[in-house]
């Protein structure tokens, strides 16, 4: 009995050992400096735009309340696209966006206000493409992913790609046809997603388009044959991201915090806050103090246990710099 034991035990200090090997720790940045509390902050504001920050928005809101319990902010995430029209009409003070503002979107904005938006970075996100966690599959390179789910393969990939026995897996799963999915052309996610991976190529009709990141996610973690595109912080143990090389014969890399930030990951972007910075009037403080508390270490730690990857401290330094 003692020598089970003691096998059993000597499997789990190399279980431990194993993993924390494996697992990467994604730390704030000590040097990014915590939340400083302002007198007199309170009323009412409205986040329009990105679904995939969504949950980022909600919690950034109940750590910022706890400082200013009489601030209410409303938050509606249908699409990157539509925090631009949001901010120009006026209804939205906080423009959460997966990408950049597209030029026709500053221009407009320009149109209404004489000057331009102030875009904020506020996060790093590994965009992943998922596969249900018994899928075999190692990894895929964004010329594969182009054959997968493009229909003009822009990328230049020998041939187009709707099996699974095309990706190179055998057995039970090589006449497997592959089922896509994808967000809808209302969110950035779908737009960088196209921009980089399909290089503004057009998605296969077959691609199912979905409202939410959580919808992609939850639909390919209950199809093993499923394949889909999401912000890695919607990951669930249900699906598992792929390694991502640019090139087949490429070099592989996972989402974790060095490959991003070095800009290895393939799939690698700023998760964005846009806001009306008129050079000619004070920032209304609500907004002001929202930002500054994303951005300071409590914010950051927020961003980490959202599943996102936080800012190093000279961009976020940076991004101060622009409420001044």
């Amino acid at each position: 009995m003692n020598y089970i034991r003691t096998f059993r035990l000597s499997l789990l200090v190399i279980f431990i050992m194993v993993f924390a090997i494996h697992a990467q720790v994604v730390k704030v940045d000590e040097k990014i400096p915590p939340y400083k509390k302002q007198t007199g902050i309170s009323g009412n504001a409205n986040s329009i735009g990105s679904d995939t920050m969504n949950n980022l928005m909600t919690l950034w809101l109940e750590g910022f309340r706890k400082y200013y319990p009489l601030v209410n902010i409303q938050i509606e995430g249908k699409g990157s696209s539509t925090a631009p029209p949001a901010l120009i009409s006026g209804t939205a003070q906080f423009g959460p966006m997966s990408r950049e503002m597209k030029a026709k979107e500053i221009d407009e904005f320009e149109e209404k206000y004489g000057f331009a938006p102030t875009q904020i970075r506020t996060s790093l996100d590994a965009l992943a493409i998922f596969v249900h966690k018994d899928n075999p599959l190692k990894s895929v390179s964004i010329e594969e992913a182009d054959a997968i789910f493009s229909k003009t393969r822009k990328w230049g990939f020998a041939k187009d790609i709707i099996t699974w026995g095309d990706l190179g897996l055998s057995a039970n799963w090589q006449n497997q046809p592959i089922r896509v999915f994808g967000r809808n052309s209302a969110s950035g996610t779908y737009g960088f997603f196209k921009d980089e991976v399909l290089k503004k190529g057009d998605y296969k009709d077959t691609v199912k388009e979905q409202p939410g990141s959580a919808s992609v996610v939850q639909s390919v973690s209950e199809d093993q044959y499923a394949i889909g595109y999401s912000g890695i912080g919607y990951s669930t143990s249900g699906v598992r991201a792929l390694p991502l090389s640019k090139k087949k014969s490429d070099k592989v890399y996972d989402g974790n915090y060095d490959n991003v930030v070095s800009k290895k990951y393939p799939l690698a972007r700023y998760l964005y806050l846009y806001i009306v910075v008129d050079p000619q009037k004070p920032l209304d403080p609500l907004v002001k103090e929202f930002i500054k508390y994303v951005l300071s270490s409590e914010g950051q730690q927020i961003v980490v246990k959202d599943g996102y990857l936080p800012l190093p401290y000279d961009v976020v330094m940076e991004e101060l710099k622009k409420l001044k």
